[in-house]
This record gives C-alpha cells, structure tokens and sequence, in this order.
C-alpha cells in the first residue's frame, strides 16, 4: 500500500524525480524552491491505501473519498495543477499561507516551500479528510510545520492574523470576504473560481485598492466548496421523447426558468449552423466565459436516465456541449459537427415554441465571440466586492458576472477580423 510505503523508499525517491522533472520540462515548475518541495516531499503518503507507487506519482488526480453514489467528495490534486497555483500565489520561504480545502500533499509542499519561517493552516470542513491530511503529514515529518484545522473555510480562521497567499483546493462559486479580509497587504488569492455553467479557472486575484485585480488564469476542474460557500444553483427537469429526463440548471438567480414550457422537449430539434470553425483540439473555453457573460439566460443542459439529447445529426449523441440559452420559451445549447476538411463547426440545436429564434440567439454570440478573440489575457479577470462599482478599461467589451458577494469582471479584446 502506498501509503504505508517508507518515505525515503528508493523507488519513491526515482519516480519523485521524474515527476520534477517532467513538470519543469512541461514548463508548471519555474522555481528553485518549488522543484526543491517536489522532489522532496513523499506524495505517496498522501495516497488512499491499494494504490501503487507509479498510481502515486503519475500527473494526475488521486481521489481519496466518496460518497454513496460514487461521487468524488475529496480529492488530491494533479502534480501540475498544484505547482501551477503555486507559483499563481508567488509562494516563497517565510511566507505565511492559508490553504482551504484538504488533502495533505500541497500542504507539505507548500510547507518546505515556506521552510522553518513560514507558516501554514490548512483547513477542511470534513473531518475524515483532515484526519487523513494530518496523518499523511505527521509520515511525511511535516506535522510541526502545518496546523491542520476541521472547520468552513469560507469563514474566518481563529488567530492566526493575516496571510500573505490564501490558496483554495476546492471549486469556489464566490469568493469570501474572510478570505479578503485575512489577506495581508500585496497578499494573493488563488482560488479555482467557477464562472458559471460548471466552468472553473484557477484564478490569482491581487488586493489594488477597493477590488481585486487578477493576475493570471489557468483553466482547471475542482471538487466543489462544501459549506456556507458551496454552489448556488436553481434547476428544472424536463421530461425527454423517447425516456428519460433533460435537467436544465443555472447559476444566475435572475433566470426564469419557469418561462420554460412543461413539454420543452417535444418542439424540435431545430439546428442552426454557423461557419466558425475551428481545427481539433483547438481550446474554446473562453467561448462558455462569453455566452455566460453576455447572454442575458444562459444555463446547462444535463441528459438524465439514458435521454437521448442529440448532438451532430450525422453522429447521434456526439458533440453536444451543456452550454445553452433561453429565448421565447425555447432553448438552444450548443453542438458542433466534422466538417469534410475534418475540422469543427460550431452549431446550435434548440427545443421550444420559437426554436429558429433560440438557435438564431445563441449562434449570433458565437460570432460576437469570433470576432473579438479566442483568447483572453491572462489579467482579464477582476473582483469587486459589495458595495463596489466596477470601474473597467478595456479596449473591447467588458462583461461582468454576479456573485453573492460581489461581481467578477472580464476584459475582452478588441474586434478582429471574423476567425475561420
């Protein structure tokens, strides 16, 4: 079992190796201190027992608790996920960190990382994940060096006064004001915020004054915050021709999805398509931060119980995506199809009373999206707290998404001549 491994393992000690350096040739390791902290801390103590060495030093996610239906409640993060949002939060010796959201092995690396003068808390609102943590710790000789706290880290941390980076380990629907008002000055947050329909960046938010001004972006998929600060989220399902159900749900309180008729899915598909392509494996998340942003009803389609919700008419099933819009009491979500140059045109499939309309809708913010970029800079993001108004310059659009406790800005490009 790998975790109770010995720590100095000679085996353990070559596959730490490689992962460093694979993780400095891949260009998430830029540090001295960090490439040190990886190829000393022991990760396989970290590890749900069973596993093997090579389970325990692969790139990857190591989920370590579930609950009844299978769903992953907690989680060790990948290696690269890691080393990229610490050097988001420009952790450096000395410093004093919060974590938020368990697991052990990033607080052990962010432990050596900070050394003797350093300071971390790690904090989890479930008790057997931080019972885990501190036994993987006290194996890894880093008990003395982290305090591991049972409680919401959405809420303040008892004493120990402010922290020059808080970083969270868990899918944020908001940021919390704790974590702003515990943040010591030039301090940073990292948090792996979701920016509405399940899309999540690990997101560096420096304090500038009455707002956070973010300073670099990584797309990343987390376990959700548990507690005060977990999703808000409103749903309906809808019953699908043929068996089964389609749940449409949205983050945006302001959405009425009631003005969805009961038998949605009985008018239609319609299609629409749009001429944007783009070659395989070509990113388009700045696509879903576009129609969330600008789409006054923008929500998630989730087929249930086998439904059958078609994507590519000519490969059913394939190539739908959960984005989608409400127009008229219609919905339209977004798909795609393989062009005969094998590339990918985007489209749109929609159910309702007015479905051309809907379909219409959504395809005219793709093109909206397709003249001004595919890529967003790396500080396009901003948080303004309650009570602050956002005051943004842009040289393009600027959108902003609500929140509970503030608003998250995004900064777009420029218009560019239509991409093909």
């Amino acid at each position: 079992m790998t975790s109770t491994t010995a720590v100095d393992d000679p085996a353990a000690r070559q596959l730490r190796d490689a992962l460093a350096n694979s993780l400095v040739a891949g260009g998430w390791i830029t540090s001295e201190h960090v490439e040190t902290a990886f190829r000393v801390v022991p990760r396989h103590a970290f590890a749900p027992p069973g596993g093997s060495l090579e389970a325990a030093y692969a790139d990857d996610v190591m989920r370590t608790k579930f609950d009844a239906s299978g769903t992953c409640l907690s989680s060790v993060s990948a290696p690269w996920l890691q080393a990229q949002m610490i050097r988001q939060a420009d952790v450096e010796p000395g410093m004093r960190v919060l974590e938020v959201g368990s697991g052990g092995y990033n607080a052990a690396l962010l432990a050596e990382i900070t050394g003797p003068g350093g300071r971390v808390v790690s904090i989890d609102i479930d008790p057997d994940v931080t019972a885990r943590a501190a036994e993987g710790l006290h194996a890894a000789a880093y008990s003395d060096r982290v305090e591991v706290v049972t409680g919401d880290g959405w809420c303040p941390v008892d004493g120990p006064g402010a922290f020059d980076a808080v970083i969270v380990t868990a899918g944020a629907w908001d940021v919390a004001p704790a974590w702003r008002s515990q943040l010591a000055a030039g301090g940073t947050i990292v948090v792996p915020l979701r920016l509405h329909g399940g899309w999540t960046r690990s997101i560096a938010f420096r304090a500038t004054g009455n707002y956070l001004s973010g300073v670099s972006a990584q797309v990343c998929g987390f376990v959700p915050l548990q507690g005060a600060g977990s999703l808000m989220e409103q749903s309906v399902a809808f019953e699908f021709p043929g068996g089964g159900h389609v749940l449409v749900r949205c983050e945006d309180a302001r959405v009425d999805l009631s003005a969805l008729p009961a038998d949605l899915f009985s008018q239609g598909p319609s299609y629409r398509w749009s001429g944007i392509v783009l070659p395989p494996m070509t990113s388009h998340a700045d696509l879903y931060l576009w129609l969330a942003g600008f789409e006054r009803n923008f929500c998630h389609v989730t087929p249930h119980d086998d439904a059958a919700l078609p994507g590519d008419p000519d490969r059913p099933g394939k190539n739908r995506y959960p984005s989608a819009v409400i127009r008229d009491r219609s919905l339209s979500y977004l798909t795609a199809r393989l062009t005969p140059e094998e590339n990918w045109e985007f489209g749109a499939c929609a159910y309702g009373t007015n479905p051309g309309g809907a379909a219409d809708a959504l395809l005219s913010s793709v093109a909206d999206w397709n003249r001004h970029g595919r890529d967003l800079t790396q500080d396009a993001f901003g948080y303004w707290p309650e009570g602050a108004t956002p005051e943004v310059s842009s040289p393009g659009p600027v959108s902003l998404l609500p929140k509970r406790f503030g608003v998250v800005s995004i900064r777009w490009p420029a218009a560019q001549p239509a991409a093909t």
